[in-house]
């Protein structure tokens, strides 16, 4: 037999898989997995089968579709009053996970330390470690999921190269104010670190007002990296369509590793979705308002259930704390839930390293339709 070392030996098969294994097997109801049952604008289908049919159907240029790059600035400039260079600082990417890997890819070197803020998003350390570099992972702190700025400031060592932050974030639903930024910029602003900003969820932000945009601090800018994804804010997460707004010079060294991981993004997608992004631009401002109607729905059906609602304030993702239900453990309780309930939803434990002790508490999805989100309900309340 051929032997070989793994470059990732302690990655296996993802929560998400094995959950949705079960339900499938099950014929569960799926608020397990972070994607809508419904579908895209229209407009959107109508204008990838017309470019279709128009014959964009070869490569794109590598750092992007010129007209959707045109299309990110202007919103940026509708929405936060950004200045952002649609040449220079937007490279389109095939989907976000993409970009924040060739970030890492790109700037991490053998022995560099990222920190990590767990519940994390299940990319970042495998990056991480195929970059050669070490996660240090903290974990959020609180019902409220907080930034641990007095661990922050002890974890940051002359070994530390990056820090990784997800707002809105997934999967908690919490977020960073400006506040939190600024305090952040002020923990590093003598350090030689990069921040990494995950804001796929940027466009689904509650309470009437934006998410706040960590490059509107100048002094984050020269350091910062954001990505962002139109799966997300489009409601096709199967185009695998996002980007990354980053200064020139950083851009250029994403550039240098997207060109040899997928080279061009789908052309006809870019194309349709910077229709989208300039004609139907009311749709992103108002994708908040959008989702906060299904956050309402199912927070407030859940309000003489047994569970207590950890109410997000952006994503479509929502926790469900059970500890007055069960005692066992969050993976224990989601098969319990899909082979007994016939419901299934994921383990907040996944996203961990190290899970708080006897946390209980499990991960849904709202991004459904009325009549899923009713079924949901149904079988939350009956528990």
């Amino acid at each position: 037999m051929i032997k070989f070392n793994s470059k990732l030996p302690r990655v296996g098969q993802t929560i998400f898989s094995t959950i949705t294994a079960k339900a499938n097997a099950e014929g569960a109801l799926n608020l397990g997995q972070g994607f809508p049952d419904f579908d895209g604008d229209n407009f959107l289908k109508e204008r990838i089968c017309h470019y279709i049919e128009e014959g964009k159907n070869q490569y794109a240029p590598m750092i992007g579709v010129q007209s959707l790059r045109e299309s990110i600035s202007q919103y940026f400039k509708a929405k936060y009053k950004l200045a952002v260079n649609p040449d220079l600082e937007v490279t389109i990417t095939s989907g976000a996970t993409e970009a924040l890997t060739c970030t890492i890819l790109a700037l991490i070197e053998e022995g560099d330390e990222v920190i990590v803020f767990d519940p994390s998003y299940d990319s970042y350390v495998p990056a991480i470690e195929l970059a050669g570099g070490i996660a240090k992972r903290l974990n959020l702190v609180g019902e409220e999921f907080v930034l641990p700025f007095s661990k922050i400031k002890e974890a940051i060592s002359d070994k530390t190269k990056m820090i990784i932050v997800n707002s809105p974030h997934n999967p908690t639903g919490s977020s960073l104010s400006k506040t939190d930024w600024q305090e952040l910029s002020k923990i590093i602003e003598e350090e030689n670190i990069f921040i990494l900003s995950d804001e796929v969820y940027e466009g689904i932000f509650f309470g009437g007002v934006n998410h706040f945009n960590p490059r509107s601090i100048e002094a984050l800018r020269e350091r910062l990296i954001s990505v962002y994804s139109f799966g997300k804010s489009c409601h096709m997460t199967g185009w695998k369509v996002g980007y990354a707004i980053a200064n020139p010079e950083l851009s250029n060294e994403i550039r240098k590793l997207h060109q040899y991981f997928t080279f061009s993004t789908f052309t006809a997608a870019q194309m349709a979705i910077a229709d989208y992004l300039s004609e139907k631009v009311e749709n992103f401002l108002e994708l908040g308002k959008f989702y906060q109607e299904k956050r309402d729905f199912f927070v407030n059906g859940l309000k003489e259930s047994r569970f207590k609602v950890l109410n997000p304030k952006g994503t479509y993702f929502c926790l469900l704390d059970y500890s007055a239900i069960s005692d066992l453990s969050d993976f224990d309780f989601c098969m319990k839930l899909i082979s007994d309930h016939g419901m299934a939803t994921i383990p907040i434990s996944g996203f961990y390293e190290s899970p708080p002790k006897d946390q209980k508490i499990v991960r849904v999805c709202f991004a459904k339709d009325q009549e899923t989100l009713a079924r949901a309900l149904e079988i939350l309340n009956a528990i």
